[in-house]
């Protein structure tokens, strides 16, 4: 099956991507995990299969790293169909627009990343090529401006997003189905860090699947990059083996813990203690004490700080929870101070 970006974005030999291309499933039974959402897009391609006909449009939503770009490939694998890559970033012009969709050919399977980025004037073009498979773009500018209308061929789009709350409603109901991915539990990472370290021919122990699955933020990207670091470092300074001592030195020298939180993680939470009396504080003002995007705590940190219980947002902001001073070895009267 053709993976075709229309932005051009490629990984080179040996890189990053590159290996993580390599460990993508392909297949149902390795992709591991998001079993609700598996049954169901099982049934909805299997019909389409059976009809012969184009799958309704799918979006999928969820954090960054939990198999959102790896579900929309099985869709095309499972459709028999090419997948076409694009984002919503590179789509900034009609032009940009109409040249993806005009290059499309009966059947295949369009991937729009990072949906929620396109405008609302691209989107307003989508609404008929999604709903009728119409095109219609405005020619020439004035009184002599007309409208051309072209016919699309059936097609599936799949989207994904990590901000639902972004997408216009407009948008959001032109999409047959809709998936939330969620965190993954730790014994589907530990079967996802197996695989990955016998697909990149890496011997590794139970207890080093264990550390690395529990860092790893119950999210497959990052399980699978603290795995390539693992090896690196049992390359370098051991055997080529990674065992407990090579997992654990390396979360070390990352600066990760046992809960998966790096150091950014921890000065979220220390600034919110140490600045704000572990708040409540306002996102703006949070971003501005870390000299960070406020865009970039919502959307990256919070999360996952908040799934495991070490943060809160209240009507006043944001505020660290008992287990967040517990976790950094703080105590209530450092709060009073």
């Amino acid at each position: 099956m053709n993976q075709e970006p229309f932005d051009g974005a490629q990984g080179k030999p040996g890189d990053d991507r590159a290996v993580d291309l390599v460990l993508r499933p392909q297949n149902w039974d390795d992709y591991v995990g998001q079993d609700k959402v598996k049954r169901n897009l099982k049934v909805i391609l299997g019909a389409a299969l059976k009809r012969k006909e184009a799958c309704d449009h799918l979006l999928f939503f969820g954090q960054a790293g939990l198999g959102k770009t790896t579900l929309a490939n099985l869709v095309a694998l499972e459709l028999g169909a090419p997948l076409r890559i694009t984002s919503g970033p590179a789509l900034e012009k009609m032009a940009d627009l109409a040249a993806v969709l005009t290059n499309l050919n009966a059947g295949d399977v369009l991937f729009v990343d990072e949906v929620h980025r396109l405008n609302r004037l691209i989107e307003e073009v989508l609404y008929p090529a999604m709903e009728m498979r119409k095109l219609h773009l405005v020619v020439g500018k004035g009184p002599a401006a007309r409208t051309v209308t072209m016919d699309l061929p059936p097609f599936t789009l799949v989207a994904a997003t990590t901000r639902p709350n972004l997408l216009s409603a407009p948008l959001r109901s032109r999409f047959g189905a809709s998936f939330k991915l969620d965190y993954y539990e730790v014994v589907d990472i530990e079967a996802i860090v197996r695989r990955s370290a016998r697909l990149l021919g890496v011997q590794i122990d139970d207890k080093a699947i264990s550390i690395i699955a529990r860092a790893s933020r119950y999210t497959p990207r990052t399980a699978n990059r603290l795995l390539r670091r693992a090896r690196d470092y049992a390359e370098v300074h051991g055997t080529g083996v990674i065992d407990e001592a090579a997992a654990l030195k390396t979360m070390e020298m990352l600066e990760i813990d046992e809960l998966g939180l790096d150091s950014h993680d921890r000065r979220i939470l220390e600034i919110i203690i140490d600045k704000f009396g572990g708040g409540p504080v306002g996102l703006a003002t949070l971003g501005a004490a870390m000299n960070e995007d406020a865009g970039v705590i919502e959307d990256v940190y919070e999360p996952y700080l908040m799934s495991i219980g070490l943060l809160t947002r209240t009507p006043g902001g944001r505020k660290v929870t008992e287990a967040a001073y517990q976790h950094l070895g703080r105590s209530h009267q450092a709060k009073m101070l």
